[in-house]
C-alpha cells in the first residue's frame, strides 16, 4: 500500500519566479498588492489569482501565499 505524504511547500509557485512584468508587480506583502496583474481570473466563482500569488476575492477579501487571511474589505473611494 503506498501511502501519501503531504508536500513540504506550497504547491503555488513562488511570486518572483512568476512575474516578468516591468516593473515588477507588486509583492503580497506590499499594501498595494492588489495592483498586480491578474493571471487567472474566475469571475463565475468570485476570484483572481494575481502575479504576486494572492488569492483576491470579488469581496475585497484575500488569501495571501503564505496563508494569511485578510478581511473583505472595499476600496476608501475619494470625496470632492
Amino acid at each position: 500500500m503506498r501511502t501519501l505524504t503531504p508536500p513540504t511547500t506550497p504547491s503555488r509557485l513562488q511570486p518572483s519566479s512568476r512575474c516578468q512584468h516591468t516593473p515588477p508587480c507588486p509583492t503580497a506583502d506590499s499594501p498595494d498588492r492588489e495592483a498586480a496583474r491578474v493571471v487567472a481570473a474566475h469571475p463565475e466563482q468570485g476570484w483572481s489569482l494575481l502575479c504576486n500569488g494572492a488569492l483576491h476575492f470579488e469581496d475585497g477579501g484575500e488569501l495571501l501565499p503564505d496563508g494569511r487571511v485578510i478581511a473583505p474589505h472595499r476600496p476608501l473611494t475619494a470625496t470632492a
